[in-house]
């Protein structure tokens, strides 16, 4: 059978509630003004090396940011405002992974392909070997974390693909102690607790998340818990008291001091989430949690209100992704070698005393003109304060939302009966017509309408009458309906033409709704007997 090609698969105009609303740029919310306001540029982009991590320096400042990226097989440094390529740090020809910057931010540590882990200075341009190196790991080391809490500046975490998790003394280059087996699989995510300098959190993919006491040593992870999913990146949250955690396209918030309860799950991204990191809003200085994935997209995630407040997309996968500590830099790295970085644009304001500072001189600019004073006798004084938002403790009034009357309504209120049933046979809603007449049923009016109908009124009751008068829901109190008019007007269908069709029509229905109704009896009659014999 051939397609039928007169009309489309899907309609040409969409529906109405799936179209946008009109305001929806109006009731924009600040975080989305506030990250469409970076200017999107490559920072790099070369060979196709992975930009697998991408951290700032904690002691960076607004004016001049590091940033520090693994890119294959060296680490690279930018600093400035705009970020600027500073020097590269070679590691040894091994693939280099996760730097990690001390909490001063004169050390940077990195993790590489053979699972050694170096120790460089950042602090100084000339210094390009290794000051220390780490020695334990059988593979890949792709967590190197240094402590974020308490100023501590001699221990450092590392663990990798041997799932090996190791705690140093950098400067005797000697591990305090070792956990073999700590998680049952590679460990890709680990973090250092905000709170304590002695708490960690790692993340393997044997789907779980353990957090470690430096204090305890050995003994074994303070809590273990089950993300569900290959977990890429844990990240602890400003207060040092949640957790978020990054595996297949979900990111989880859990509570570490609940017992790791699990809070809030954000599944935003269609594709796998591979870096998490902290985003700070200059404007209010509220963090925000930014999710990177391989379907290229940066989601901004508000775990105050837990919501996704904005999204940010990129060519290219993304397997990496940082925001500077001032807010001003946002960076994300890619699979194929490029580095995109966004910066923000200055308010005019700030640039204007920018420029006055630099050139020291005095701009005449006349002043704006003052806003007129609102006077009884100006129209906008009666419109004043309809735009505020009610406060905490105010008495709204609500004015009551206006309801639609039908037609067909307006006429039964006004008593003409006639027209209201016309109005709804006109409108052919088979819900409305039939309430129209149960009314006028109950008024003792339909009688009289129905002898008060032209010939073309009267085809338009027959015509509704030979579509709906078989309809279970309405069929008793029709064909009564179609009885009474056909005896009611029988001189009037046999004069006219066209009402003698429609009751051909009536007719044929009719007879058609007889055969089926003994076709059901026929079959009802066989199958009867049959459950009669199962239910024995």
């Amino acid at each position: 059978m051939a397609a039928d090609t007169s009309k489309p698969f899907f309609p040409a105009a969409p529906h109405q509630a799936l179209l946008p609303s009109r305001g929806a740029a109006a009731r924009a919310s600040l975080d989305g003004s506030y990250w469409r306001a970076f200017r999107s540029s490559e920072l790099v982009s070369g060979v196709d090396f992975p930009v697998t991590d991408l951290t700032f320096a904690p002691a960076a400042t607004a004016s001049s940011p590091t940033l520090a990226a693994a890119w294959s097989t060296s680490l690279h440094l930018f600093s400035g405002d705009p970020l600027q390529s500073l020097r590269r740090i070679s590691v040894a020809g091994d693939l280099a992974f996760s730097p990690s910057f001390r909490c001063d931010g004169a050390l940077l540590s990195a993790g590489d392909k053979r699972g050694v882990v170096r120790v460089f200075r950042a602090d100084k341009p000339a210094a390009g070997a290794a000051l220390r190196t780490l020695r334990a790991h059988a593979a890949e080391t792709r967590v190197v974390r240094y402590p974020v809490a308490g100023g501590d500046k001699l221990h450092l975490l590392t663990a990798g693909d041997d799932a090996l998790l190791a705690y140093w003394d950098v400067p005797s280059e000697t591990p305090v102690f070792t956990v073999p087996a700590a998680h049952r699989d590679y460990i890709r995510g680990g973090a250092a607790s905000p709170a304590d300098h002695n708490i960690f959190a790692t993340g393997s993919y044997d789907r779980s998340v353990k957090l470690w006491d430096a204090r305890t040593g050995n003994a074994g992870p303070s809590l273990s818990f089950s993300h569900g999913e290959l977990v890429e990146s844990v990240l602890f949250l400003p207060s040092g008291g949640l957790l978020a955690t990054a595996g297949g396209n979900v990111v989880k918030i859990w509570d570490v001091i609940g017992g790791g309860r699990l809070v809030h799950s954000v599944e935003s991204h269609v594709k796998t989430v591979m870096a998490l990191a902290l985003g700070k809003m200059a404007n209010t200085g509220e963090t925000r949690l930014l999710s990177a994935g391989i379907d290229g997209y940066v989601k901004c995630f508000d775990f105050g209100k837990l919501k996704i407040t904005h999204s940010l997309r990129h060519p290219q996968p993304l397997l990496s992704v940082a925001c500077s500590p001032c807010g001003s830099v946002l960076v994300a790295g890619s699979a194929k070698g490029k580095i995109y970085m966004g910066r923000r644009k200055k308010a005019a304001d700030e640039e204007d005393e920018g420029k006055k500072a630099g050139t020291g001189e005095i701009d005449w600019v006349s002043p704006e003109p003052e806003k007129p004073v609102l006077r009884p006798n100006y129209f906008r004084y009666f419109l004043r304060g309809q735009n505020e938002k009610a406060k905490e403790g105010d008495f709204v009034i609500e004015k009551p939302k206006k309801v639609k009357v039908a037609e067909h309504d307006k006429l039964l209120r006004k008593f003409r009966h006639k027209d209201a049933l016309v109005s709804a046979l006109v409108k052919n809603n088979t819900r409305s017509v039939v309430a129209v007449m149960e009314e006028l049923v109950a008024r003792k009016k339909l009688v009289r309408c129905i002898g008060n109908l032209d010939t073309e009124e009267l085809g338009l009751l027959l015509e509704f009458l030979r579509r709906n008068a078989t309809l279970p829901r309405y069929g008793r109190f029709l064909l009564g309906l179609a009885n009474k008019v056909v005896e009611m007007r029988e001189e009037d269908i046999r004069s006219d033409e066209k009402l003698r069709v429609h009751i051909r029509n009536l007719k044929r229905m009719v007879a058609e709704e007889i055969q089926i109704q003994h076709t059901l009896q026929g079959i009802q009659g066989m199958i009867l007997p049959m459950l009669a014999l199962a239910t024995r």
